[in-house]
């Protein structure tokens, strides 16, 4: 054999040992390759629906509905994990650990991403940067709820017997930073009252001990007002946003009452993890706008006095911004920037 048969040989030899080494250190990587490549949705995987607040209040009831719907449209389990505490904090951080999927989404009131950053000194979160906007969930009021213990039916009478029992009454809300604490800091502030803050871990807890006269009042999510009001152990009083509600024409707001700058529009929207491929947020986007638009979920939803109502993703993201900035100002007035819980 020449030199050069001899060389060449030694040359083919090293490239086979060369690209055989390579595929053993890349095929472990094949399976993760296909696994990521995998079609949305996988029929043998369950999507969860994350939700920060105790089992039992409105909230939770619109997403098990919807969470039913959404797994006959995407033919796949999707369930509902209630996550409470910690004002929300707790569920969206695990939401923002998972893996960017689709099948993790979180279902959260606009206190979540556009008050919580601003109020409370453990949000370690950006909603901008480490959710991704999925679809707006449904729009409805907060509503001033008084405990029949108290003789009031008006806010005015509210304001008078509060003022003639100074720091004798509390107020409940979800939680710290969330939309009926700052709408109870806001009217006792414009109002003047001498009253306490109870916070508690949703719309459920909060219920118990209201309904036990333990808290006299507090602004409530409209399916919850409706429920205890049929109890007949509360009172609705007004409506916390800037015109009545078509599902409360009897209730007026607050502004009518003579009390303004507690009229914000509340929400619900549909986030996942950062970093979600664009294929799987359309595929999620429009099966929920499906499950939304059905006559069904439209009339679960108006008994809470909730209008069921979907978007694209950059509309949730464009709300998600623009709410932030209007509570920014209000939590600035107010002096509630950044506080511990």
């Amino acid at each position: 054999m020449s030199g050069l048969q001899a060389m060449l040989r030694r040359r083919r030899f090293t490239a086979g040992v060369s690209l055989g080494a390579l595929a053993a250190v890349l095929a472990p990587m094949w399976p993760l390759t296909a696994r990521a490549a995998a079609p949305f949705p996988d029929r043998n995987r369950t999507l969860r629906i994350v939700l920060g607040l105790a089992a039992g209040g409105a909230s939770d009831s619109q997403a098990r509905f919807v969470a039913h719907k959404l797994g006959e449209v995407l033919q796949i389990p999707v369930i509902v994990e209630n996550r409470p505490g910690a004002s929300f904090i707790l569920a969206t951080e695990e939401v923002i650990r998972a893996a960017p999927d689709g099948y993790t989404l979180m279902y959260a009131p606009s206190s979540v991403v556009a008050q919580n950053p601003q109020t409370l000194a453990q949000v370690r979160y950006d909603p901008f940067k480490d959710l991704t906007p999925i679809s707006l969930g449904a729009r409805g009021p907060l509503v001033l709820t008084v405990h029949t213990s108290v003789p009031a039916r008006t806010v005015q009478e509210l304001v008078a017997y509060i003022k003639a029992n100074p720091g004798k009454m509390s107020y409940a809300s979800f939680g710290t930073g969330t939309s009926s604490h700052i709408y109870g800091e806001a009217f006792a502030r414009q109002a003047g009252l001498d009253v306490v803050h109870v916070p508690y871990k949703g719309g459920a807890d909060a219920a118990k001990d209201f309904l036990a006269g333990r808290v006299q009042y507090y602004f409530d999510a409209a399916p919850n007002a409706i429920q205890n009001t049929a109890t007949g152990k509360v009172r609705m009083l007004a409506v916390a946003a800037p015109r009545r509600s078509p599902m409360l024409p009897d209730v007026p707001t607050m502004g009518e009452q003579g009390v303004s700058g507690v009229d914000m529009p509340s929400w619900l929207g549909f986030y996942g993890p950062a970093r979600m491929p664009a294929p799987v947020v359309e595929k999620l986007n429009a099966a929920l706008a499906q499950v939304l638009a059905m006559p069904a979920t439209r009339d679960f939803f108006r008994q809470g006095a909730y209008e069921a109502e979907s978007s694209s993703p950059a509309t949730l993201a464009a709300l998600t911004r623009a709410t932030y900035d209007q509570w920014g100002d209000i939590i600035r007035k107010l002096g509630l920037v950044r506080q511990p819980q």
